[in-house]
């Protein structure tokens, strides 16, 4: 079974640079989005074969997530069930006879950390969110979750280390999601893989020089980790400012 996570950075200017041809190419089971910045009629995307749910965020041009997927879910959930949080469009849960799948898009701690109190609360509740699912069947969530975990996961960890992405904090409640029984699966597969990245700042030529950060990740209950079967980065499709991201179970 196939999964795409794609932060698509705005999904109406990334369909006008080849979205549906690559996700056709990908030809996944489960097709996740996130940073959709679209409100409901804005764009009529459908593809033969799936079905497809939308979490739209109240402020027009904004966050906003999206799956679609081949297979017949038995309940489809929107957000975390906690006001605070469910006004930007950032979670979408799936319940599949096996599995849960959650796509997010974590917020951003934002420039000067100006988002960091705020930060730390959602990691907290959507840790919480994420253990009860886990326990009633395995999880599978993906997403940009606007952090690279370790030094390995951005290109210049030194001259990053107070930014919004890589702060010591946003990283160890990283870390403690992973202890709480989940595992990272590009790393399970690639522990020691350098220049692995799924994100480039516009700026600088970031990408040509593959100046990157990997942010987007597919994290799942470590019960299924003995079933990870690939886990891949394609950063050959451009589109966004992100690449997609796979994992096949």
């Amino acid at each position: 079974m196939k999964f795409i996570s794609w932060n698509v950075n705005g999904l109406r200017a990334c369909e006008g640079k080849g979205f549906s041809d690559a996700f056709r190419q990908l030809d996944a089971d489960f097709f996740c989005l996130q940073e959709t910045k679209m409100q409901e009629g804005q764009l009529d995307l459908q593809f033969e074969g799936y079905q497809s749910y939308w979490n739209y965020a109240e402020k027009k041009g904004y966050s906003g997530t999206a799956i679609f997927t081949k297979h017949e879910p038995l309940n489809v959930t929107y957000g975390l069930g906690i006001d605070e949080h469910d006004h930007e469009g950032r979670v979408i849960t799936l319940e599949m006879p096996d599995f849960y799948l959650i796509t997010v898009y974590t917020p951003n701690s934002q420039d000067e950390l100006r988002r960091l109190e705020y930060r730390m609360r959602w990691e907290d509740d959507f840790r919480d969110y994420l253990l009860k699912l886990d326990a009633v069947k395995p999880v599978i969530v993906c997403g940009d979750m606007n952090v690279a975990h370790e030094e390995i996961d951005l290109k210049n960890p030194k001259t990053n280390r107070r930014n919004a992405g890589f702060t010591d904090e946003e990283r160890q409640k990283f870390t403690t999601l992973l202890s709480s029984g989940f595992t990272d699966t590009f790393r399970y597969l690639y522990p020691d893989l350098e220049g692995a990245y799924s994100w480039w700042s516009y700026r600088f030529r970031a990408r040509e020089k593959n100046a990157g950060w990997r942010i987007d990740y597919f994290v799942v209950s470590n019960r299924l980790a003995d079933k990870i079967k690939s886990a891949s980065i394609h950063n050959e499709i451009y589109g966004s400012d992100h690449c997609p991201v796979e994992l096949v179970i």
